[in-house]
């Protein structure tokens, strides 16, 4: 019975595509007859008699008949192919399938199918003797010519019959196997695919799960075996969704076991296996990685070689394999012949290092399809068959036992190996696993470099003059270098800062900066993936443009040369922003095109761009949808194992409404989500994971709670209060009343017993709440859920301070992606990742505290603030904000923020053009003021009131950034002609304090603010000469 194009068995397991079957009969059967006198030796029959199965790894051209024909593969069936009918001696089950195309077998070469159905205990022999005696009938000979197969030896009683009774019958037996061989050699558009996708599995492996393998192995210093790194890989293989690769694991199989080598053994053969020896990473190895797997039986494969602290010989040697291998690459086109392509290699290792020659492998690799080494499609010297459109080929290609210049016996001698998938197209040809990077940049790793590289920055930073700071003052030259890199990196964050903002704000990339534009030797076009730019040489430069501005790429190869043509998104254009890309005057670039005499690096960047655009494009639109989301999904209740996840008796905060009195609940993890729920039936909470935003644990330590904190994306009700935080927490701690009312004694037995207790209840609450965090992290970690990014954070308390965030006092700690106070309410939970820069303020000497103001980068959003945070925390919290990338500035007063983001957002092109966020630098506006009252004008200690009602007034009016410099200097000439004695500043200071309704000064303050202000008044002058010596007194910075 046929089904859209399908035939199906009785059982309908399987089916054969009609359409294949009958495309493909055609096409053998049109090459027998063509070739009928070289190829397939004037045979006027075809017998392909298929082996049982095997749990070995073969590959027979019987096999890849059956598959290439049928989609199947037919153990122990003969199928016989005469010009007038086509005998298949077979099962029961297999004749049901194979009855199911007469008539497509018919319409296409005009041969009926006569099937000869073997009995389940009979060897067949009679029926062989009907087959044969076909053969000679349709022949019209006595000895028909009869092709088979010469290389592949009969297994099983059923093919050693046969084999017996052709031999037997008096027919003249020849081999076919070329005729095979240059039938499956090229490649139809089905079979294009399969090859495609068996390539992507295995560039997808290597690249996502072997490589970050070996390199956490390398890094972790762990001993791991060659065979057990293949176990692994032939697993990830197996399992596409491991290196997420959405292929049916029914499909997928390797081609051979992954073969790794290591520590001075090298096998380049393609029979190589893994070994048991643990893999060698030290100074100057060589790792050897191979990998190939099939999709639908089409095979794939990639090799690759990593260098660990290669010496210069390996280098050389690496690099000239690299060329080779290149060169051979550039020759797989059609028309060539195949012997070119190792020809090729060979030029280049006898021009650049011909010592290699002895050591270069015999072939540069072979045919590669249902078959992983096709016959007669070898890619070698001798070879010159031509390459035709459609053909496959593993480009294969080593350096063997090449000598090293070190001593071990583990290095002395070492391989090389490179190998990849190559499609022949009409353009010429396509590396299928060109993901896999071979260049040297990226194999080559390098564990030496980091000592030198810090020795280096030592040595520099001894050279640089001494700052004055609060660290240099009170440590030595060590904690001098430290503050110095934490100045630079700062600097650069800065400039950072001020470009990704101006982005933000005018809605237009602004150009790199000229540091910022990688160094290439080569005027070509490339892909600068940390700044998503494309960088294209124009007029003997390279110009960057960002991936956003342009709107496609396309190439296109003729015989020579290839060409690259870049539109960018103008004003006009269909769906375009006009309101973000129009600028009255401006000139716009449309269009740029590029000729190339390099097909494979144009094609590379092609490939770069566009994936580039995609994963911008992608970020994008994922925050724009997140952004919308409101509507929580509904909670999938799991199923046992799920319900083991569960905290019992505890709180939760915000706490549900009512007057009854306050119950405990139980939190449980689902499927999708947690649910808290009580005894009362209206008390219930459900948290989606997709909108937890940030998750906390926090064990108790200081504190008298355990709890679990999520911060999330929206608003959701608990009880009838609206929130984003919410958290569930244990009481460590009883609440003990003493009955005697007597101080009992550190020794009384009692008490000792009572603190034990206590200390076994906090330990025993925090190991529940530490198992339940190990066993939602497991849950979090399956493949549905890799998109959220959840996992427990802890608080660094180590790294936190004491702060006023909202109205009381608390203890704040950091996290790694956050700063949070948990204990407290309201709950303070900000994301570092939505932090534009921090500012502390009223930071000076004299002073007891600091405070600090986070400004977002939603400019809309209000500046937070957390005040009175003790000043023995500051170099702490910079050293902090310097680790994790965020720019902060210091500033001796506390700023109005609402004007100045106002103004930023009013006018953002101005705020880019004054320099950015760099009016907040104070060490840059000290350097470039010379006047002694100027500097000392702007700084008041927190501690001291303002001197002057109109003073207060003028400084609340004017916004910090727009101040006036001559405004100033008339303020302090006015104020030096007024010439105000002791008495008249007493009082007014006085009535400044009875305004603010604080109390009567004691005598003591008096005199305390007497001596400020005469200090003050009598600072010393500032040598303006940048290159003095520093001032062994503490300066006011």
């Amino acid at each position: 019975m046929a089904d859209n194009g399908n035939a199906k068995g009785g059982s309908g397991a399987y089916t054969i595509n009609l359409e294949n079957f009958s495309k493909r009969l055609k096409v053998f059967y049109d090459h027998w007859k063509e070739h009928k006198s070289d190829l397939w030796s004037s045979s006027d029959a075809i017998a392909i008699a298929t082996p049982p199965p095997s749990d070995d790894l073969r590959y027979l051209k019987s096999s890849a008949l059956d598959i290439w024909l049928l989609g199947y593969e037919f153990p122990e069936t003969i199928i016989v192919f005469m010009h007038k009918q086509i005998h298949v001696l077979c099962s029961q089950k297999k004749a049901n399938l194979i009855r199911t195309l007469k008539k497509a077998a018919n319409e296409a070469v005009s041969a009926d199918i006569v099937l000869h159905v073997k009995t389940k205990n009979g060897d067949g022999a009679d029926l062989m003797d009907d087959i044969v005696q076909s053969a000679r009938n349709q022949s019209k000979s006595d000895k028909p010519v009869v092709g088979h197969i010469a290389k592949e030896v009969p297994e099983g009683k059923l093919l050693e019959t046969w084999t017996e009774k052709l031999s037997g019958s008096g027919v003249r037996l020849t081999d076919v196997t070329n005729g095979f061989s240059e039938l499956f050699a090229v490649k139809d558009t089905t079979e294009i695919t399969c090859v495609k996708k068996a390539a992507y599995l295995t560039s997808s492996v290597l690249k996502n799960f072997v490589v970050p393998k070996l390199e956490k192995v390398i890094d972790e210093e762990k001993k791991v075996s060659h065979s057990s790194l293949m176990d692994d890989t032939e697993k990830a293989i197996l399992d596409p969704l491991k290196v997420k690769v959405k292929l049916k694991p029914d499909n997928v199989d390797i081609c051979y076991p992954p073969v790794f080598q290591s520590g001075g053994k090298f096998d380049l053969k393609p029979g190589a296996s893994s070994n048991d020896e643990y893999l060698y990473y030290d100074s100057a190895s060589v790792i050897i990685c191979a990998i190939g797997s099939k999709y639908s039986s089409y095979c794939s494969n990639v090799a690759r070689t990593y260098l660990i602290d290669a010496t210069p010989t390996q280098s050389k040697a690496y690099e000239t394999l690299l060329k080779a291998h290149e060169a051979a690459v550039q020759e797989v086109k059609p028309g060539n012949p195949m012997s070119a392509v190792y020809q090729a290699a060979v030029a280049v290792i006898e021009r650049d290092a011909p010592e290699l020659l002895p050591n270069l492998t015999k072939s540069a690799g072979t045919g590669i399809g249902l078959e992983f080494r096709e016959s007669g499609l070898n890619l070698n010297a001798k070879n010159d068959r031509k390459i035709k459109h459609g053909m496959v080929f593993n480009v294969s290609l080593g350096l063997h036992n090449v000598q090293a210049e070190t001593t071990s016996e583990k290095t002395k001698q070492f391989s090389l190996l490179l190998a990849d998938t190559v499609l022949v197209n009409e353009r010429g040809h396509e590396i299928l696993t060109a993901p896999c990077s071979k260049a040297v940049k990226d194999v080559a790793y390098s564990f030496n470099e980091d000592d030198e590289d810090v020795a280096e920055v030592k040595t520099e930073s001894k050279t640089i003059d001494a700052v004055p700071t609060k660290a240099t003052l009170r440590s030595d030259n060590q904690e001098m270098s430290k503050e110095e890199l934490r100045r630079q990196h700062q600097a650069e964050l800065a400039r950072q800062k001020n470009e990704e903002t101006a982005r933000r704000l005018a809605g237009v990339v602004l150009d790199l900066n000229v540091n910022d534009v990688p160094f290439v030797r080569d005027l070509v076009i490339q892909v600068d993936q940390k700044n998503e730019a494309v960088l294209l040489p124009i007029y003997g430069s390279m110009v960057p443009f960002h991936v956003s501005t342009v709107k496609s790429v396309t190439s296109h190869q003729d015989n020579r040369t290839c060409t690259i043509r870049v539109f960018f998104n103008v004003p006009g254009m269909p769906f375009s922003n006009d309101s973000k890309l129009n600028s009255q005057g401006a000139i716009y670039l449309k269009e740029i095109t590029f000729r190339s005499k390099d097909p494979r690096h144009s094609s590379e960047v092609v490939q770069q761009i566009k994936t580039l655009r995609r994963q911008v494009a992608s970020r994008e639109s994922e925050r724009a949808e997140r952004a919308t989301l409101v509507t929580q999904e509904k909670l999938q209740i799991g199923n046992n194992r799920m319900k083991m996840m569960r905290l019992s008796d505890v709180w939760i905060r915000p706490a549900f409404g009512g007057r009854g009195r306050k119950l405990t609940g139980n939190l449980e993890a689902h499927f999708n989500g947690f649910r808290y729920s009580t005894s009362r039936s209206d008390e219930r909470v459900d948290i989606m994971f997709g909108n937890i935003k940030h998750a906390f644990f926090q064990p108790a330590e200081k504190e008298m709670i355990t709890l679990l904190h999520f911060h999330l994306h929206n608003h959701i009700m608990v009880g009838n209060k609206k929130t984003k935080d919410v958290q569930f927490y244990v009481e460590v701690m009883d609440v003990v009343q003493t009955l005697g009312g007597s101080r009992r004694s550190a020794l009384d037995p009692d008490e000792i017993e009572e603190e034990q207790r206590e200390r076994d209840r906090k330990n025993r609450i925090n190991m529940d709440f530490q198992n339940f965090v190990n066993k939602v992290n497991d849950h979090w970690s399956q493949q549905q859920f890799k998109g959220l990014d959840l996992e427990f954070d802890v608080p660094l308390r180590e790294l936190g301070f004491h702060g006023v965030p909202y109205k009381a006092s608390a203890f704040i700690i950091p996290t790694s992606t956050c700063l949070v106070e948990l204990i407290e309410t309201p709950f303070l939970v900000v994301s570092l990742s939505e932090i534009e820069i921090v500012n502390l303020e009223r930071v000076g000497f004299g002073t007891k505290n600091f405070d600090m103001a986070i400004v977002f980068k939603d400019f809309k959003k209000d500046v937070l603030r957390i005040d009175s945070i003790p000043s023995a925390s500051l170099d702490a919290i910079k050293e902090w904000l310097d680790t994790t990338d965020l720019k902060y500035y210091e500033s001796r007063l506390n700023l109005n923020w609402r004007p100045i983001l106002k103004t930023i957002i009013d006018d953002p092109q101005k705020f880019i053009d004054d320099g950015g966020w760099e009016f907040l630098n104070m060490e840059a506006s000290d350097s470039e003021t010379e006047d002694t009252e100027e500097s000392d004008q702007g700084y008041v200690p927190s501690d001291a009131e303002p001197e002057s009602e109109s003073e207060d007034d003028d400084s609340d009016s004017e916004s910090l950034v727009e101040s006036d410099d001559d405004d100033e200097e008339s303020d302090e000439d006015s104020e030096e002609e007024k010439g105000k004695t002791w008495e008249e500043l007493e009082r007014e200071a006085s009535n400044a304090d009875r305004e603010h309704g604080a109390e009567s000064d004691s005598e003591e303050e008096r005199r305390r603010r007497k001596a400020k202000t005469f200090s003050k008044s009598r600072a010393p002058e500032r040598s303006s000469f940048k290159g003095a010596p520093p001032s062994k007194k503490p300066k006011f910075r």
